[in-house]
């Protein structure tokens, strides 16, 4: 899994949708996400084979949500959120689309060009006006989205996404494979191990133990989908 603390984007959305702001509507292709709700008020936004839902979100709250239903983070005010993440950071290595407009989405040069934030040596206020504009260019397709939901219904509506979104990571995957491979996989494989071992009453497994720490990244919080971001390594 992967650990992230969020603060919500407070950019004001041209929608109008959360009184203080709100994040860029994405989904992903093979992770699961859940929030926990530390601190602030607000909502998180999804759209599903089962259509629209908005979630209430308050300190203590807990929401899940799996790979292909989009979400959006909206931003009441304050709102702080620990993000989980399965996979082991494939969510860091191209794991998210953006709800761009059709005709980006069908690019896959206009997608990269869209999504991605200005490099090394960029000031803070640059990050900040290219993340801004990837939010609302999100938020132009996420609208065309939650239309064609209404006129064929969501399952519809979401398949050419769905079918974008498996074109676009297509090159990224057999990096993914391995990097699961090496770290999902392994440690699936250690737990069959030990219950193996336990079904016979053997509890050698138990004498390798040792306990593990992370420290924040101390670098500057990093603009993500929905907010800035501090992450931990966790390996």
């Amino acid at each position: 899994m992967s650990l992230s603390h969020l603060r919500v984007y407070d950019w004001p959305a041209p929608d109008g949708v959360g009184r203080a702001g709100s994040g860029s509507p994405h989904l992903h292709t093979v992770s699961a996400e859940a929030y926990v709700v530390l601190s602030g008020r607000g909502a998180v936004h999804t759209l599903g084979p089962g259509g629209f839902a908005e979630q209430p979100l308050g300190p203590g709250d807990v929401v899940r949500f799996d790979p292909g239903v989009v979400h959006r983070a909206v931003n009441d005010g304050d709102l702080e959120v620990l993000v989980v993440m399965g996979n082991a950071g494939l969510p860091e290595a191209g794991d998210a689309i953006l709800t761009f407009p059709a005709d980006v989405l069908a690019d896959p040069a206009a997608y990269r060009a869209a999504a991605l934030l200005p490099g090394p040596g960029a000031t803070d206020d640059e990050l900040a006006a290219a993340a801004r504009r990837r939010r609302d260019l999100a938020l132009e397709g996420y609208a065309e989205l939650l239309a064609a939901a209404t006129r064929v219904g969501p399952a519809e509506a979401l398949r050419p996404l769905h079918e974008a979104a498996a074109r676009l990571v297509r090159p990224y995957v057999p990096h993914w494979q391995d990097r699961w491979t090496r770290t999902v996989l392994h440690e699936t494989d250690a737990t069959a191990g030990a219950l193996e071992k336990l079904v016979r009453g053997v509890a050698g497994h138990l004498a390798t133990a040792r306990v593990s720490t992370a420290r924040p990244d101390p670098a500057p919080r990093r603009y993500g989908m929905c907010g800035r971001l501090q992450t931990w390594p966790l390996g």
